[in-house]
């Protein structure tokens, strides 16, 4: 379910971007059944968190993040079954089947940066326990006299639904990663860990934890001319997943590729567009994998827009996202919004030991952050 953040020397009206929230949450975990093919058509990894900023790296210190994420969203036929197949068992050949699927999410993330450098880089390691609301519902139209997988039998015509709402504790997750930056360049890796130990009943269609242990692995970049504001951050990784042990079922290998096209207007504004594309590159397999290979894919593209404030004393770093999601397959489709916020003094950044080199390093140190807007080389929090 990525972080992101990094040093960035600015021009005249732009700050530094650094983005922990995103780089934290690109990698989250909340297991929805609106995140991938795979079991339940869903997965621990969250496609559209690492977007803007993406490559970059917080310098030291220790940083907390809240992340909402909102989605709607639909399916039919096997993505529609694979979401109950527990309770009806594999009937997409007997009958017609739609489901609707909502959530909202609320994930802490908590971020330490190591003030001592590891292989000429900064390292990081943290963690999140998100909680989500979720209401999803199934709706089958029986195409034949069909018998479920709990012993129920209708006849052809007949119509039922399974509904069910929650609000849950999902799989915690730990996460590390490792950047570094020269010049316009930043880049760094990522690895989050699914611990299963978050809300799940095989019985249930609505569960915020999936039961298995999981890892994912991430490579972002980011490009960015601090002379013009323009900003291209790119990021790929493969998520791998261990077996269900309730339901015999492991999901196969997920591959994921995020990007964002910014544009960096001032020290408080830049919009762009951001995508995603996930597919799944091996098969599900397993006792329970009754639907066969289950491929999943799926595309979307939106708006992102960044925008900084000052609540008092306190700096807040806010960026909204909106997801149009296309080119679907065994997954549920739809909208996905976020609003990342964090609430990390700027002065507190200031204060930071800073991963810049030569006099900008100084310059981060022993300088608050200017009043006016002019050459810059100070890491401030912001969370794109």
């Amino acid at each position: 379910m990525g972080y992101s953040t990094g040093p960035i020397v600015c021009r005249k009206g732009l700050s530094v971007a650094v983005t922990i929230g995103s780089l934290a949450l690109s990698l989250l975990m909340i297991t929805v059944a609106t995140s991938d093919a795979a079991e339940d058509a869903k997965g621990i990894y969250l496609p559209g968190f690492l977007a803007s900023m993406s490559g970059a790296m917080p310098p030291p210190g220790t940083y907390v993040t809240s992340y909402k994420y909102f989605y709607s969203g639909s399916a039919s036929g096997a993505a529609a079954d694979s979401v109950a197949l527990n309770q009806l068992g594999n009937i997409t050949l007997q009958a017609d089947m739609g489901l609707d699927a909502k959530l909202f999410a609320e994930i802490p993330v908590v971020l330490w940066v190591a003030p001592r450098k590891i292989l000429n880089g900064n390292f990081g390691f943290g963690g999140y326990v998100p909680i989500g609301w979720q209401d999803i519902s199934v709706d089958v139209d029986a195409l034949t006299t069909l018998t479920t997988r709990n012993g129920r039998t209708f006849q052809r015509g007949a119509s039922f639904s399974l509904g069910e709402e929650s609000t849950e504790i999902g799989d915690p997750a730990l996460l590390t990663m490792l950047g570094w930056h020269s010049g316009n360049w930043h880049w760094n890796m990522q690895g989050l860990l699914n611990i299963p130990v978050g809300q799940y009943d095989k019985n249930d269609i609505a569960n915020m934890g999936v039961n298995r242990w999981a890892f994912d692995a991430t490579g972002a970049a980011t490009w960015m001319d601090p002379q013009r504001g323009h900003e291209v951050s790119v990021a790929t990784g493969f998520t791998f997943n261990g077996e269900n042990p309730d339901t015999k079922y492991r999901t196969g290998t997920e591959f994921h590729a995020e990007f964002a096209i910014m544009q960096h207007v001032s020290e408080v504004f830049a919009f762009g567009i951001a995508g995603y594309h996930y597919q799944q590159v091996t098969g599900d397999s397993g006792a329970g994998a009754t639907l066969g290979a289950f491929k999943g894919r799926v595309t979307a593209l939106g708006p992102n827009v960044v925008y900084n404030l000052k609540l008092g004393a306190t700096a807040v770093a806010t960026q909204l996202r909106w997801y149009h999601e296309f080119n679907v397959k065994n997954r549920v489709g739809g909208r996905r919004g976020s609003f990342l916020s964090d609430d990390r003094s700027w002065r507190e950044a200031m204060s930071s030991r800073s991963i810049l080199e030569g006099p900008t390093r100084t310059l981060a140190r022993h300088h608050p952050m200017p009043r006016r807007r002019s050459m810059c080389a100070v890491p401030l929090i912001r969370d794109f």
